[in-house]
């Protein structure tokens, strides 16, 4: 799978912060690195406008598979980068599970569709889309048809994601979705498991999880190897990767002035200060 870690180098996919400026990420917590999977669609413009036509359409649910087939089958014909990772998912697909049992693909609002519709697609399974109100659209594989189905009668599903971390998406919303509409979750395959529990969470649920790639200690020296970071930036991943919350909390520690900055800065900013902060979410009190 070499030749996606470079498509995430390639596409800024992968993102290491500087020295001693970790990126702050949604849930109030920091970290050295930032993973946004989709630009693997092409680039970071590409998916962006993507995700913005995606919004744009949410309110008609039952169209939207198809607008959004029509605009990943334009992209997958004419960009190089995501034709060879959705090629090289469709192959690891079927070296990796007997296809014959797949009855359904399924991918989750929002950035799944940039990859399960295609998947679909290209292995001639109809696809479920799952919004995140748990309510879902059943399409056939060339999208020319969708309709809401209460019951898909026990039939065996593979979930297509962009990204795994500690899997709340899959408990919270897509295995619950499936089994509302009387179906069964198999398997499900990632772009990228970051190597944070998500695989063991879905897997307890029964669901055998695939990944193309793991953000670990591989791809850090991959970065360093070929100069996208410097030998004290490959440490501090290294030991982020073997106990982020530890390393963290000792950031903080050694460098107070980095969460009173981020108070003083931006709106964004300083409301996941405040979450870490209100949350005590690395045990500073």
């Amino acid at each position: 799978m070499s030749n996606i870690m470079s498509y995430l180098f390639e596409t800024k996919a992968v993102r290491f912060c500087e020295e001693n400026k970790p990126f702050w990420y949604t849930s109030g917590k920091i970290g050295p690195y930032f993973i946004n999977t989709h630009f693997v669609y092409g680039s970071e413009k590409d998916a962006s406008e993507l995700l913005t036509f995606i919004d744009e359409c949410l309110n008609d649910k039952l169209n939207l598979p198809e607008k959004v087939f029509q605009k990943v089958l334009k992209q997958y014909k004419e960009n190089e980068i995501y034709h060879n990772v959705i090629d090289t998912m469709k192959d690891y697909i079927i070296n990796h599970i007997n296809v014959e049992e797949i009855d359904y693909i399924s991918g989750g609002e929002r950035r799944d569709w940039f990859f399960s519709n295609i998947i679909a697609y290209l292995l001639d399974k109809p696809h479920i889309s799952i919004y995140k109100d748990l309510s879902t659209v059943v399409s056939d594989s060339k999208f020319e048809k969708s309709e809401t189905i209460t019951n898909i009668e026990n039939k065996k599903v593979l979930h297509i994601a962009d990204l795994v971390t500690v899997a709340s998406s899959y408990i919270r919303a897509w295995i619950p979705a499936i089994k509302n509409i009387g179906g069964q979750m198999c398997w499900s395959c990632v772009v990228v498991d970051r190597m944070q529990g998500g695989k063991e969470k879905i897997e307890a649920e029964g669901v055998k999880a695939f990944s193309l790639v793991n953000i670990d200690n591989t791809l850090f020296e991959t970065a360093f190897k070929n100069d996208i970071i410097n030998e004290n930036q490959l440490q501090m991943l290294k030991k982020f990767f073997k106990n982020p919350d530890e390393t963290m909390k000792e950031f903080l520690i050694q460098f107070p002035d980095f969460l009173e900055n981020a108070l003083n800065s931006d709106e964004k900013t300083a409301k996941r200060a405040k979450l870490l902060i209100d949350g005590n979410l690395y045990g500073l009190n």
